[in-house]
């Protein structure tokens, strides 16, 4: 096994980095995690968890520290932007008894704040914050990363076993490896507010996620919090470019994207009931190849960003940490070959979500009068057979084994 003087180096202690942590220390690997913020405040907006990842979650014993703060919705509510209402999608007890796991809405720092309160009572696991990971070298003993920031000011090295970088969509590490191109805008907004579910009518309030699909724009609210506040996010076209993650915008700037009478009056009077909004431009670019070499790796957005119309983006972060646990906990005196299989094993995977996220980047936004030809066969299919044709992204699980192994540590 990895000794605890060689541990396994994570470059970001977002949702991938903490998940990897926690995961690798439960196969008794010695983890340590840097991050260039002083402090872990995540503002963010809602989340979706499907089954594919609250598997590895529930495993990783955070369903008590979850347990005040996730929704477990019933249904997805799909609908037009008239009002009218096209296809409900089971999900709540059903959905657990088809794929074995529950399917969660809840706030993206509420996560952060579970996967960090773990992380932070295991022993195995060293945060060290206000430290960026700024470059490496690898050489026969293995890895030596260098930090930078204000845990470091001189600058720093630190040796591990291996160098995990979960360090985003604009990935210091993913630079190193020689993939220079920068993300492309995607030519779309998202504008995310919170409303407290006191202030909105109960229908809109219920345990339910909606969503509502137009043209050049889609709307998705659901409740968080344990139903106290209503996350809503709005995506439309706009040429906005910026590397920004939470820019403050108006309430106006936000209808005026989804304006009447495209928009029903209940789409438009929720968008109205948010008085503070933030934003950010939607990023993609194509998954990195290679996404590593010797003992260093990319997970989550830094190796596969998702744009987010699939709600993956997090899934497949959490997807990613379980595989590279099992992997490194398999081989753990021969990294190199460990992160090869990690690869091999999510590359696939991860690609084919990347593309069918931008499938419904257009089938949501179609105009008329494609949008009608959409909604009718769509509702032709009804919800059950809506479902039932993302079996295979919800019914992912990792290796029985590396299961086991995270469950019974």
């Amino acid at each position: 096994m990895t000794q605890p003087d060689s541990p396994v180096l994570i470059a970001g202690a977002g949702i991938g980095g903490l998940t990897a942590a926690l995961a690798l220390s439960r196969m008794g690997l010695a983890v340590a995690v840097f991050d260039q913020a002083e402090r872990l405040d995540e503002t963010g907006a809602g989340i979706q968890l499907s089954p594919n990842a609250t598997r590895v979650l529930v495993g990783l014993d955070l369903a008590d520290r979850l347990r005040g703060a996730i929704v477990a919705p019933a249904a997805v509510r799909l609908r037009a932007s008239s009002g009218r209402d096209i296809a409900t999608l089971p999900l709540g007890t059903a959905m657990a008894a088809r794929h074995g796991a529950p399917y969660w809405v809840l706030h993206r720092a509420d996560l952060q704040q579970a996967l960090l309160g773990a992380v932070k009572a295991e022993p195995r696991i060293e945060l060290i914050l206000g430290a960026k990971v700024d470059d490496f070298r690898i050489d026969a003993a293995g890895v030596c990363a260098f930090v930078c920031g204000t845990a470091h000011p001189d600058g720093a090295e630190r040796r591990g076993s291996a160098l995990i970088g979960a360090d985003g969509l604009w990935s210091t590490l993913r630079y190193r490896f020689g993939d220079l191109a920068p993300p492309c805008f995607a030519g779309r907004t998202a504008w995310r507010a919170l409303v407290p579910a006191a202030k909105l009518p109960p229908q809109l309030a219920e345990p339910v996620i909606h969503l509502w699909i137009g043209p050049l724009g889609h709307l998705v609210h659901y409740p968080v919090r344990a139903g106290a506040a209503v996350n809503i996010v709005a995506v439309a076209r706009d040429p906005w470019q910026s590397a920004a993650w939470n820019t403050l915008a108006t309430r106006e700037e936000v209808l005026a994207r989804f304006p009447a009478p495209q928009w029903a009056g209940g789409a438009r009077d929720l968008l109205a009931a948010a008085e503070l909004w933030q934003k950010w431009p939607l990023g993609d670019r194509a998954p990195s190849r290679p996404w590593g070499r010797g003992p260093v790796t990319l997970l989550g957005d830094a190796a596969h960003p998702m744009l987010p119309f699939l709600a993956q983006g997090a899934a497949m972060a959490i997807e990613d940490a379980a595989v590279l646990a099992g992997e490194l906990a398999r081989l753990p005196n021969d990294p190199a070959r460990a992160l090869r299989n990690y690869e091999a094993a999510r590359q696939p995977r991860t690609d084919r979500v990347q593309r069918a996220a931008r499938r419904n980047d257009f089938n949501y936004h179609l105009g008329f009068p494609a949008a009608q030809f959409r909604d009718a066969a769509l509702r032709a299919l009804g919800g059950e057979r809506l479902i039932a044709h993302y079996d295979w992204l919800y019914g992912w699980a990792a290796r029985s084994d590396i299961d086991d192994r995270i469950v019974h540590s």
